[in-house]
């Protein structure tokens, strides 16, 4: 029987860049606060090493592909998109807005 080395890999916590989008969206959306609040406390205190973690957290959220999500928020009323880059833990917020608004992104 051969020996076997189990080499663990780190564990990489999500770094949310760009918080100062969600602080003002929350000021101007008193009603998004709470839900914005929990989903930036979930992903600063979470590991994503694929789409698929982070569908299994939140199965509603949209992935457009290049490393991107959409997360509904209060219902759909509003939407937040990120680019995450799971090799290096990093979830960038590219935008934040009404349903609305989200129509007119350009989404690629």
């Amino acid at each position: 029987m051969g020996t076997y080395i189990t080499v663990a890999m780190p564990t990489i916590i999500m770094k949310l860049i760009g918080k100062q989008q969600l602080r003002d969206f929350r000021e101007k959306h008193a009603d998004a606060r709470p839900q914005l609040q929990s989903w930036e406390t979930d992903v600063e205190a979470t590991e994503w090493k694929t789409p698929q973690d982070v569908r299994n957290k939140y199965p509603r959220v949209t992935l457009p592909g290049n490393l991107q999500a959409i997360f509904d928020i209060c219902r759909n009323k509003y939407r937040l998109w990120v680019q995450i880059t799971y090799k290096t833990g990093v979830v960038f917020i590219k935008k934040i807005g009404t349903h609305k608004e989200y129509d007119k992104w350009q989404i690629k």
